[in-house]
């Protein structure tokens, strides 16, 4: 059961002239509705997951408009769905998480460029950019500029989100190109409101089929002719684009009562770049600044003859363009030295060639850029926004009494890929360290104390890939880990077929939760239907028809075995088992356990009905005995579990404090399991909470009371 998205669902039908109220990603859901789109597919990915979540649960709605959903097993096959453009009228969109996503798409990306379109496409990619990022910081603008891909970077507020979605459209059937609109988290999660329109019925659907397209070997990216695709790219494609960029206004331009000066900003930071104007006292509450901007919503390509128009007499111009190479400022000077325009350039030189742009960053360049080009105004209002930021600093040191803790990211209270780390650092403790090769998922998470497992991670499902250099030379059978997610999206291909064609030694952890967990809780091939999923306290013991097992003894895997992740010994034993056995071979663990974010939805609804019914309901939790325990808190280096802390003992005679389980515990019992498996001092008590007991659990509580106080 993902998150249900029923009310955004509703929000997607609103018509001419009603009030759409809500976040960044979902008025461009809106919008491509809007534009008559006639096939949407991705890969989910922060930040734009909710995209294609919210499309994909509003599948029959989908059906009344003749919109064909496809949710894909990789960014490359939603790119490749593109593919329909090229000869048909059919406007597509697909989205994915840049820039690991645009990595993985790159090769369709090409080929798709290469030929250009007939319909409208436009990639909408989650420019995962910045402090709140999760991936490696790289910008999608290369991508642009190699394959002459036009690219969007809207300003986050909706009415400009919505109107660069249904432009892009019109940009690419102008240019016949794939647009690119990149939207940072901020944009995909900012509020706002814009005026909607009614969703339009694409001319293409599947509720109006279209006649098979000629062959025209033109449209294949193919050689010979795809040397005819550059020189149309650059010569015919750019120049309808620009045309169509000036023409229809995409890109702003703010005055300002400084026009000797000017800002040239990518769209997507242009509300941090007011906001650090605010704070200095060169824009007001509503916006409007007092220093000329040019706001690019549309980066690449940048129109020669608009940024000569801006540049034109004013003494010099800021660069705002957030983290490096500095792509479009090296553009701008080209542009400007051709026109001989000698307006002085400023960008990296008084900003931070790589980071993200806060107001704070914003405003330090701002005060050198002031100090240099315009020293009238003064640089009171950023000294005194630089003293309040410090003063604010020494107060939160002092409330601290130092600097903040480090808060890593972790697992969930529960998640079942914890145990298998717990596992893991008994099977290190007892064999010494060995190679790990991490991966992309919630797994990931074991980098981190206190398991701080993993010496690399190379991409979503390329865990074993990357171990098999360290195989010829590592004095330990090294382990590679991924999770199911990671499996089905590129592990099966490029490590275990990789491995088998080599018929070389291996061993594969598989992390089986169910879902790809880390984006969302979206289903995969081998996620259990819910017919599959009991209705009571336990996990689904029946398989769907495509099993990650199944298929790698389809394969030829012969060394395979499953254990579920809260057994602890067992799993410690089975890990020691494939990392001394004398198999040569590839050896796969699965490690099965229900993601559990997806086991809470599934049971609280159940629990609560049955509770209103007053049936009898069973809850698990554990806790440990005060007395017992001697403080060495080996058992929470040992499960990382966030409800396993400290707390000051109730005996006078201790002085350290002892473990103690909080309420958030959910009684997965890893804990106790994991004492169990380490040998760890008896201190924990498993507990079982009955709501509406029976007659016969009210006469053993009872019993059990007057034996604890005979005893």
């Amino acid at each position: 059961m993902e998150r249900s998205f029923a009310t955004e669902i509703e929000s997607l039908k609103l018509g001419e002239g009603e009030i759409f109220h809500g976040e960044g990603i979902l008025a461009v859901t809106k919008a491509l509705l809007q534009s008559g789109v006639s096939y949407v597919g991705g890969y989910q990915g922060a930040p734009v997951s909710h995209l294609l979540d919210v499309m994909v649960q509003a599948k029959d709605y989908m059906s009344e408009l003749g919109v064909n959903v496809v949710a894909c097993t990789n960014e490359a096959s939603a790119a490749a769905m593109l593919g329909a453009s090229i000869m048909y009228p059919a406007r597509g969109a697909v989205t994915w998480k840049s820039i690991v996503g645009t990595n993985v798409a790159a090769d369709a990306l090409s080929n798709l460029a290469s030929p250009g379109v007939k319909g409208g496409c436009l990639i909408v990619v989650g420019e995962d950019y910045g402090d709140g990022a999760s991936v490696i910081q790289e910008r999608t603008h290369a991508y642009a500029m190699k394959s002459a891909l036009w690219l969007m970077d809207p300003r986050p507020n909706l009415p400009t989100i919505v109107r660069c979605v249904e432009k892009s459209f019109e940009l690419s059937e102008a240019s016949h190109t794939p647009v690119m609109m990149e939207l940072r988290i901020r944009a995909c999660h900012v509020q706002g409101e814009f005026v909607a329109k009614d969703n339009v019925k694409p001319a293409v659907s599947t509720l109006n089929k279209a006649a098979a397209a000629p062959h025209d070997y033109a449209t294949l990216a193919h050689p010979p002719v795809t040397f005819g695709h550059e020189v149309a790219k650059y010569a015919a494609r750019m120049p309808a684009a620009r045309r169509f960029i000036v023409g229809h206004g995409l890109n702003e331009k703010i005055d300002g009562r400084h026009g000797e000066v000017g800002i040239i900003v990518q769209g997507g930071i242009t509300n941090a770049l007011i906001r650090a104007l605010q704070e200095i006292g060169l824009a007001d509450a509503q916006g409007r600044s007092d220093l000329p901007m040019l706001v690019l919503n549309v980066v690449y390509p940048l129109c020669p003859d608009e940024i000569v128009g801006f540049c034109a007499g004013k003494k010099a111009v800021l660069v705002v363009e957030e983290s490096q190479p500095e792509y479009i400022e090296h553009e701008i000077s080209s542009i400007l030295r051709r026109a001989d325009v000698n307006t002085a350039l400023h960008g990296k030189d008084m900003l931070p060639m790589a980071g993200e742009y806060t107001s704070e960053v914003l405003v330090s360049g701002l005060a050198k850029f002031i100090d240099k080009e315009i020293p009238r105004l003064g640089n009171s209002g950023a000294k005194a926004y630089a003293e309040e930021i410090a003063e604010l600093r020494s107060k939160a040191l002092i409330a601290l009494g130092g600097p903040p803790p480090a808060r890593p990211p972790s697992f969930c209270i529960g998640c079942p890929e914890r145990p298998f780390f717990s596992a893991l650092k008994l099977v290190e403790k007892e064999e010494g360290r060995f190679h790990v090769s991490s991966d992309i998922g919630c797994h990931a998470f074991g980098t981190f104390a206190p398991f701080s497992f993993g010496n690399s991670i190379l991409g979503f499902g390329m865990s074993l890939a990357s171990s098999a250099g360290v195989q010829g030379f590592a004095d330990k059978r090294p382990i590679a880990i991924m999770g199911d997610g990671g499996f089905w999206h590129n592990g099966l291909l490029s490590g275990v077929t990789a491995r088998l064609l080599n018929k070389s030694d291996g061993l594969l952890v598989i992390m089986k939760n169910g879902y790809t967990s880390a984006t969302g809780t979206q289903d995969l091939v081998s996620t259990p239907h819910p017919e599959f999923k009991r209705t009571a306290g336990g996990d689904s013991t029946t398989d769907t028809e495509m099993t990650i097992e199944g298929t790698l003894k389809g394969l030829g895997v012969k060394w395979l075995k499953s254990v579920h992740t809260y057994k602890v010994s067992e799993m410690r034993d089975t890990l020691k088992e494939a990392m001394t056995t004398s198999f040569d071979g590839l050896k796969v663990i699965v490690a099965e356990g229900e993601c559990q974010l997806e086991r809470q939805r599934r049971m609280k609804p159940l629990r609560a009905a049955a509770l209103a019914a007053g049936e009898r309901v069973v809850r698990t939790r554990y806790g440990v005995d005060d007395e017992t325990c001697t403080g060495d808190h080996s058992c929470i280096r040992l499960s990382g579990c966030p409800t396993l802390t400290v707390k000051t003992s109730s005996d006078p005679l201790k002085s350290d404090p002892v473990a103690h389980v909080t309420n958030g515990c959910v009684g997965c019992g890893l804990c106790g399991e994991a004492a169990h498996a380490a040998t760890l001092c008896p201190s924990f008590y498993r507990a079982e909470i009955i709501s509406n007991p029976s007659g016969f659990d009210r006469f053993k509580a009872r019993l059990r009371r007057i034996f604890v106080k005979a005893a």
